[in-house]
């Protein structure tokens, strides 16, 4: 058989270095930008055992899920990690992290989470960046969730490595992902003898046979189809402008946050301060009796298309996860949502105001 997606001719080199330049001026950023052929999961893990090792005293900040599984590859590497944990309703300060340093002036690298889809929160790199630049440590930074919804400005902030995915905010794949490298990085990598090499993992591999090659030869072949999706989904980000997918992102986030409250039944926003409230997905704590997990379940029964989600874990008893990223960065998306929630609590006999969320939703998209 054949198909439009089957027939395709070799992605060439230049064209694969096209869209690296593509996603370099969407970061605004001057470092090597490297396409990484797998999910976020790889240049996250490969950017961390490239650059850390046993002589690695690492600050990782945990404000939620991502954080906790930095630190074990921290530990697997041999560095000694520090944890820095606050709860996954607030967000972590500049001023945590330069007390960090200053009880343990030692360290060398840290590892943070910019906006956490799992739990709702968003954490203030800029700040964060100048107290990291103070002491001289190495940035990495997981921007995954936030790329498209937020500002994420590598270069302006002293990040390091500043890993994205294309598939929440971005509306792409899921299959490709990037990590801007600093020449700091980079020569933290060739120092060190655990960096992995010739492997699936190596970011030292696509530095010495790609970027130092002027980029002219692929290590392998590429994932054709999720590279020319990652460049249609930026060319779509350039044509309406990146400032106006972010501000849908922030629109969709204050709809939802306000159109919970309004709706009652005992739901309300998960994280307590707006400020530190992720644009990319807003989650919400169920009232005391009422399982997260089911609650969305009866949602999703009359709509299975809403972008709703129980937290994960521990948190599928308590957290609910609205996903208004990407195509669903809309108001009927969010609308939508408010009105599975507040059926699905009037079904459990809470008392809900679904004409007071409406407004409430529609008042606060701005």
């Amino acid at each position: 058989m054949t198909h439009p997606f089957l027939d395709l001719a070799p992605l060439s080199a230049a064209h694969f270095a096209s869209i690296e330049d593509r996603v370099a001026r969407l970061l605004d950023t001057r470092q090597d930008v490297v396409i990484m052929q797998g999910e976020a999961l790889l240049p996250l893990e490969g950017a961390i055992r490239g650059t850390a090792g046993p002589d690695t005293t690492a600050l990782n900040v945990i404000t939620g899920p991502y954080g906790k599984t930095f630190g074990d590859w921290l530990r697997d590497c041999g560095a000694t990690v520090i944890d820095l944990a606050v709860p996954f309703h607030t967000a972590v300060t500049a001023a945590q992290v330069r007390q960090a340093f200053a009880e343990h002036p030692e360290i060398d690298f840290v590892s943070l989470v910019h906006a956490e889809a799992a739990t709702g929160n968003t954490n203030p790199v800029a700040e964060i960046g100048e107290v990291v630049r103070e002491h001289g440590a190495l940035f990495y930074l997981d921007a995954v969730a936030s790329i498209g919804a937020e500002p994420v400005l590598p270069d302006a902030w002293g990040v390091d490595l500043c890993v994205i995915g294309a598939q929440k905010a971005m509306g792409g794949p899921a299959g490709v992902s990037a990590v801007s490298v600093s020449e700091r990085a980079w020569a933290r990598m060739a120092a060190n003898p655990g960096a992995p090499r010739r492997s699936y993992l190596s970011l030292l591999d696509w530095k010495e046979r790609w970027v130092d090659g002027g980029r002219k030869a692929l290590l392998h072949a590429p994932a054709q189809l999720e590279m020319l999706a990652l460049e249609a989904c930026v060319e779509r980000i350039e044509a309406v402008g990146l400032g106006t997918v972010m501000a849908r992102h922030a629109c969709a986030a204050a709809a939802t946050r306000a159109g919970a409250i309004a709706l009652g039944g005992g739901l309300e926003p998960y994280v307590h301060d707006a400020a530190e409230a992720a644009p990319v997905a807003t989650t919400l704590r169920t009232p005391s009796g009422v399982v997260a997990s089911d609650l969305v379940a009866r949602a999703l029964a009359s709509d299975p298309a809403l972008p709703l989600a129980a937290g994960g874990g521990a948190l599928a008893a308590e957290m609910i996860r609205v996903n208004h990223y990407g195509a669903d960065a809309t108001a009927g998306a969010v609308q939508g949502c408010l009105a599975a929630l507040g059926a699905a609590l009037a079904e459990q006999g809470r008392g809900v105001d679904l004409e007071a969320a409406r407004r409430g939703a529609e008042d606060a998209w701005h």
